[in-house]
């Protein structure tokens, strides 16, 4: 039993602001005008702890796995039911003892590393069929780089999909931030009919966010954009005009003027692929269940588990029911 009030309004809840970007509330996080593109690093635990009841203390499994600090598994309760609550750490952590050449300096927010990719492969895994899960995703996607590639990145994200697909039982995956890269794709709907898709006002559900889609997708334009600009087309006008030193000097000052100029366009064509691939288009081409307001996230979670425990009740004794005229009927046949 908990005395904590099912439709509690977390965004109350007090975020310490030396634990991410000078957050004084959990609504500061899910608000455009103190957090806009829902891009400040804030602290996971906080956001985990203003969610689950506040007369259970959550445990925390698997700690002190090395490299895993990205990936947050808690034995928790929400409205009185135990459930496996898991979150991706949303500001930066410092890595522990000997950093790779070719890998990450630092765990970066929102990002799964091998190790904690198999932390949640293996989080889901242990719940199945045991005690729904509960994901609350600020999740950009799987690192890429060499070292991650090397030490099994693809194959525990794989791993990450395969318990999704196994997974029996309630599933609650719901959008806190941002949503993109690989984890699109592991905690994809598609996957699992009891996988339930929901996000917050505000945040970005697509494939690609809109940053790495202008600087890898879309990189013709923006370097097009950026030639076009009236000011380099001035200098660009200006060289034709001159030689020598005078042609150099020019030079160099367009060149250092382009990287100013292109990284405007970048953020410009991010900004447009983000208006587009927007919360609203994955609800409207079925990546997403609905989209809630920030104060409804407890009743919605909650409600959600329920009725995963409710539905999954009704299947065991639907089954039971079956068993003794599925013996009766083997028997009559003589087997």
């Amino acid at each position: 039993m908990t005395t904590d009030p099912i439709d509690r309004n977390v965004q109350a809840y007090p975020h310490s602001k030396h634990l991410g970007d000078n957050f004084g509330q959990i609504g500061e996080i899910f608000s455009d005008e103190t957090n806009p593109g829902r891009k400040r690093s804030f602290d996971i635990r906080t956001v985990m702890k203003a969610v689950v009841d506040q007369d259970h203390e959550p445990l925390e499994r698997w700690p002190g796995m090395r490299a895993a600090e990205t990936a947050v598994v808690w034995d928790a309760h929400l409205g009185g039911y135990p459930v496996c609550l898991l979150g991706i750490e949303s500001q930066p952590v410092p890595r522990l003892g000997f950093i790779p050449a070719d890998g990450p300096d630092q765990w970066y927010a929102g990002t799964l590393f091998p190790n904690s990719s198999k932390k949640i492969a293996r989080a889901i895994n242990t719940a199945s069929n045991n005690r729904p899960v509960v994901i609350l995703a600020n999740l950009s996607g799987f690192d890429g780089s060499p070292e991650s590639m090397r030490k099994l990145q693809l194959e525990y994200g794989a791993e990450i999909g395969r318990a999704v697909v196994n997974f029996r039982g309630p599933m609650v995956f719901c959008v806190i931030s941002r949503y993109h890269g690989g984890a699109y794709v592991v905690f994809s709907r598609a996957l699992n009919d009891q996988l339930k898709v929901a996000a917050l006002e505000g945040t970005y559900v697509s494939v690609i966010g809109g940053a790495p889609a202008a600087a890898v997708v879309f990189a013709s334009e923006v370097d097009a954009r950026a030639r076009k600009d009236p000011r380099l087309q001035e200098l660009t006008q200006a060289m034709a005009k001159t030689d020598g030193a005078e042609k150099r000097r020019l030079w160099k000052e367009w060149n250092e003027l382009f990287k100013i100029v292109h990284s405007e366009k970048l953020g410009e064509v991010a900004a447009e692929f983000d208006r587009v691939h927007s919360v609203q288009r994955a609800l409207n081409v079925g990546a997403l269940h609905q989209i809630l307001p920030p104060a409804n996230l407890r009743p919605f979670l909650i409600h959600s588990v329920e009725l995963g425990v409710k539905g999954q009740l009704e299947l065991h004794l639907d089954r039971k029911a079956g068993e003794p005229a599925k013996a009766q009927s083997a028997f009559a046949a003589g087997i």
